[in-house]
């Protein structure tokens, strides 16, 4: 192994150029009682302190999620949105949470021309901006699911102590703050907040967020209240006509988080993937899924666990599936509230059949939405507890730190989830006042026989429910929690948010470039470009394409005793750690 290298980052101008070793070597991490598997290890610390506290996965969750506000505000915050899987040992059922929020209600297509914005909201325009459903869900996820036995001044506390005492700042997450620093200065008079000395901070430097400690007293002290009224919604409110939106404190106190039914997919007759439904993007894992089973079952490849792993055939089928998949879902997925969303229609058995027949494995073809009516940055991490609970969580800001702009007195940013609307009239996703736009953040969890199997997730915009089929059919493969993680991945040009990009921040073509990592042989890149794919290669920082992902598996064993085996994405500064 080569030697450690210790970098002098104030005399560093471009991180990217120094942050190339990327490959290492982690071990399964294995556990009888709890595990917190996430993207940063003081928010790990902060879920299994409340495991050790006596609460269970859905309160550790919430624990690791407000502290990784504080470890990695770069990718998530209490100023966006979070949803939720929940697997109940008792009853071995799976519940779901949609903490999304929704456009103002005075927003609209009309008044949004007239201000000269054309396809999508800009991701740097303050009407992008929902109502941030994050705060609600942490208090929803705990009265729901929770344990009972800690209380929510229990759960919040590791964070607002990371907060005060101020917490040393992890490479990657790192350069995604050097990456948004002029974002930040620029998108409010409040930068400072979320700065160091005027800049964002390397690695190692020590960032106290006292006004974000503040705003989390304030929602322990006065529950959801503390955040949707008083003081820190009337900052949201300020901020954002201050800078020409039309939100209303009406907009916050009215938001409600959704209790809702998961949908689900049985894949290979015994393992059964849950996902969140619309307004997430969950549904284009179960198509692709649905899609691959089908090419297999008509014949139109070899059976998929039959071919080379990452061979041109098995990434080209992939590949041309979640191309399929995301047809359909970028043209249908939006609020079920507002729209009807014909989910059952498109996972419907005959519908699925008709899309596969669109597979040629010779090499790519155009793909459109079909038609089944009438036919018929972001932080992901997963926690277990000893009781055989699990809870499969995500939040994010959108584009890395959102909109970059800060409410004054209370240290966080503002997400830009609006810009996932489209301004179409006639769109199934068009903006409309109180709507919840498409979203791209969605956790996972899987039953095999009707047991819990997998609990997992792959962060990272469009790319996940790439991120769930390759590492779920990698685990499928009989790879171990850390080496389904480990394994080399692509991602559709599907779009991946930029958090400085001044454009409308478009989720792409389906029909665009496919990104490699650099591990993949060049030769397996230049056979799928000869069938058609415009393929590129990625390395370094600019892997963040590929996602950051958490699994943590149930793993049978003769003992009898609950083992559970986890793994933590190489890509992101985390880890997994077990409750002892």
């Amino acid at each position: 192994m080569s030697s450690p290298v210790v970098i002098d980052w104030s005399k560093v101008d471009n991180p990217d150029l120094v942050f190339q070793r990327y490959p290492s070597r982690r071990s399964v991490v294995y556990g009888t009682k709890g595990v917190v598997s996430s993207s940063q290890p003081l928010a790990t610390e902060a879920g299994l302190e409340i495991l050790r506290k006596g609460g269970n996965a859905a309160d550790a969750a919430v624990a690791t999620s407000a502290a990784l506000n504080v470890t990695e505000p770069s990718c998530c915050g209490i100023g966006g949105d979070a949803f939720c899987l929940f697997y109940d040992a008792k009853t071995k059922e799976v519940k779901a949470l949609n903490g999304s929020g929704r456009a103002p209600a005075n927003l609209s297509i009309d008044y949004l021309l007239a201000r000269g914005v054309k396809s999508r909201i800009p991701l740097t325009d303050l009407n992008s901006v929902t109502v941030p459903g994050t705060a609600a869900a942490w208090l929803d996820t705990i009265e729901k699911f929770g344990s009972g036995k800690v209380t929510a001044a229990d759960v919040f506390a590791p964070a607002i102590r990371l907060a005060e005492e101020g917490v040393p700042v992890s490479e990657i997450h790192s350069w995604g703050w050097k990456r948004s620093e002029e974002l930040i200065k620029n998108a409010s008079p409040n930068g400072d907040e979320m700065l160091l000395n005027g800049r964002a901070p390397r690695p190692g430097e020590v960032v106290r967020l006292p006004n974000l400690a503040a705003t989390f007293r304030e929602l322990v002290a006065h529950g959801k209240d503390g955040f949707y009224k008083g003081r820190v919604a009337r900052a949201i409110v300020d901020l954002i006509k201050s800078k020409g939106g039309v939100m209303e404190l009406d907009d916050l106190a009215k938001h409600t988080t959704s209790i809702v039914e998961p949908i689900k997919y049985t894949y290979a007759q015994d393992v059964t993937i849950y996902e969140c439904p619309p307004n997430g993007q969950g549904i284009t894992a179960l198509l692709a899924l649905g899609i691959l089973e089908n090419i297999q079952e008509q014949g139109l490849s070899r059976q998929l666990l039959e071919m080379e792993h990452n061979s041109p055939e098995y990434l080209h089928t992939l590949i041309e599936a979640l191309r399929l998949a995301f047809a359909d879902s970028q043209y249908y997925v939006t609020d079920p509230d507002v729209e009807h969303v014909p989910v059952d229609e498109l996972l419907n058995k005959e519908y699925l059949a008709t899309r596969a027949r669109l597979f040629s494995a010779a090499g790519t073809s155009t793909v459109v939405h079909g038609n089944p009516v009438h036919s018929s940055d972001t932080v992901y991490f997963s926690v277990t507890d000893q009781w055989g609970n699990a809870c499969s969580y995500i939040q994010s800001n959108y584009a890395g730190f959102g909109t970059g702009a800060v409410p004054k007195g209370c240290g966080f940013t503002l997400q830009n989830r609006g810009s996932g609307f489209v301004l179409e009239r006639n769109h199934p996703n068009a903006l409309k006042g109180g709507k919840r736009p498409y979203h791209t953040i969605i956790p996972a969890l899987a039953t095999r026989d009707g047991e819990l199997f997998l609990s997992y997730g792959v962060m990272g915009g469009f790319m996940q429910p790439q991120g769930h089929v390759q590492v779920l059919l990698n685990i499928l493969r009989g790879f171990s929690p850390q080496a389904a993680l480990d394994a080399p991945r692509f991602c559709i040009s599907a779009g991946t948010p930029d958090a400085e990009d001044k454009s409308t921040g478009s989720a792409g073509d389906v029909n665009s470039e496919v990104y490699f990592e650099s591990e993949f042989p060049k030769e397996t890149v230049e056979a799928l470009r000869a069938m058609g794919h415009d393929a590129r290669v990625v390395d370094g920082f600019n892997r963040g394409l590929m996602g950051r992902g958490q699994v943590i598996q149930k793993v049978k064993n003769d003992s009898g005793r609950l083992v559970w085996a986890a793994g933590s994405d190489p890509r992101a500064d985390g880890h997994a750690a077990a409750q002892i």
